[in-house]
């Protein structure tokens, strides 16, 4: 069977040459999320870690939906950040926010050199249907 590449209708403008998400034997693989915003995406960032997690969350939950799924279905997240030491504290305060108590999916946190569009943060998902 194929995969089946995904493009949400409203969903975040891509940044690059990809699609919101791949699907292959009932995985889902979300690519990683920029702080744009899908109605403005030429407007600027939100200020700091914290705004730009939860905005990162908010279009990862768009794109989820899209292929109606939602974050009780994430098995993994993977977390980019450019300023590991300054930014992990707030972003894990921000990112524990989205998901239920004691139901985390699997999660890598790696500091980066740099992300697309000035981002302090990127974050991808792999979900599973159920």
């Amino acid at each position: 069977m194929l995969p089946i590449h995904h493009m949400i209708p409203g969903g975040p403008r891509p940044v690059a040459p990809f699609s919101h998400a791949v699907e292959a034997d009932g995985w889902v693989f979300v690519t990683g999320q920029m702080p744009t915003d899908p109605a403005a995406p030429d407007a600027p960032l939100p200020e700091g870690v914290a705004a730009q997690t939860a905005r990162v969350m908010e279009n990862l939950k768009l794109v989820l939906a899209g292929v109606g799924l939602g974050l009780e279905h994430v098995t993994m997240a993977r977390v980019y950040l450019t300023e590991f030491e300054r930014d992990y504290a707030a972003m894990n305060e921000t990112y524990r926010g989205f998901f239920t108590p004691g139901q985390l999916p699997a999660r890598t946190c790696i500091g980066v050199t740099g992300l697309a569009v000035g981002a302090l943060v990127e974050i991808d998902l792999i979900a599973r249907r159920p």
